[in-house]
């Protein structure tokens, strides 16, 4: 039931040609196709419920744009989860699929946007993933209330610590310039607020050390990948311009989802190499 993307340059937008070609359904033909699929598990009942929803899916990813991912890949991953609602859904409960859906497609745009985020943020927390998606929306709430920017309302909306807002959004923000001033007019730049907390030599040799050692811990995991899954990993997470899903599907001649799988599997073994290394070189 994955629906293949067009090889080509602008692949997006024929993507998107190809799905408006499959009508919205009414609530009665949509009933009737989950009650086939429900009862009588109909593939077909299937499908025609996932190809009605496909713009809804689009629509969704949209939204998560900003974070840097490929649209393509969002929506793919988008569809995965709207596949996955459709299995699941029960025409008996009362409400449209898409109501239902959109948990799912959100879940699996997230949980990818997250995973490909960074390779060694394998501490991430259920609650900072929350906070990751919840920040933006927050601050933006506030900032409509108050008028201004306020960490500190922010912080209690979100039930987290002040320090968590504020290492969030620096890791969410990106570089700014030092040189900027903090009020127009003022002259007063971020640099002169700046406390100076370079290391000592120590500090840094130690740091230097330790940032090596991780290096070739993640080097010696990738090296235990088959030639297949180093090949993902290389060009799709360690690579300063990734490849697509789709790119690495046609240099292998295989579907997207299985690109996918095998990605997953990838930093599933390089996870679990890297976590006993790193805590046998931890000092206790």
């Amino acid at each position: 039931m994955t629906m293949a993307l067009p090889v080509v340059a602008d692949s997006l937008t024929l993507y998107l040609a190809e799905i408006r070609k499959f009508s919205v359904l009414t609530p009665e033909e949509e009933h009737l196709y989950a009650v086939k699929f429900y009862e009588e598990k109909d593939l077909e009942a299937a499908h025609r419920l996932i190809t009605a929803n496909l713009r809804f899916v689009v629509k969704i990813a949209a939204e998560y744009k900003s974070y840097g991912m490929k649209m393509l890949d969002l929506v793919q991953e988008g569809n995965i989860g709207l596949m996955m609602a459709v299995r699941k859904f029960n025409p008996h409960k009362g409400i449209r699929l898409i109501s239902y859906a959109v948990w799912w497609i959100r879940a699996y745009i997230q949980n990818y946007i997250i995973s490909a985020w960074s390779l060694l943020k394998i501490g991430t927390t259920q609650a900072q993933k929350k906070l990751f998606f919840k920040l933006g929306q927050a601050k933006d709430a506030i900032r409509r209330l108050t008028g201004s920017d306020d960490t500190e309302a922010t912080a209690l909306s979100l039930d987290v610590k002040e320090s968590e807002v504020i290492e969030m959004d620096q890791r969410m923000r990106g570089d700014c310039s030092l040189d900027a001033e903090l009020v127009n007019g003022e002259g007063m730049t971020l640099l002169e607020t700046l406390a100076d907390e370079r290391q000592n030599q120590e500090e840094a040799l130690a740091e230097h050390e330790e940032t090596a050692l991780l290096r070739g811990y993640v080097a010696q995991a990738v090296e235990r990948l088959n030639e297949k899954e180093r090949f993902v990993i290389e060009r799709r997470v360690t690579a300063d311009t990734p490849l697509t899903l789709q790119e690495i599907a046609d240099h292998f001649s295989i579907s997207r989802e299985r690109v996918r799988q095998i990605e997953e599997g990838a930093l599933k073994k390089i996870k679990a190499f890297l976590a006993p290394a790193i805590s046998s070189a931890t000092p206790a």
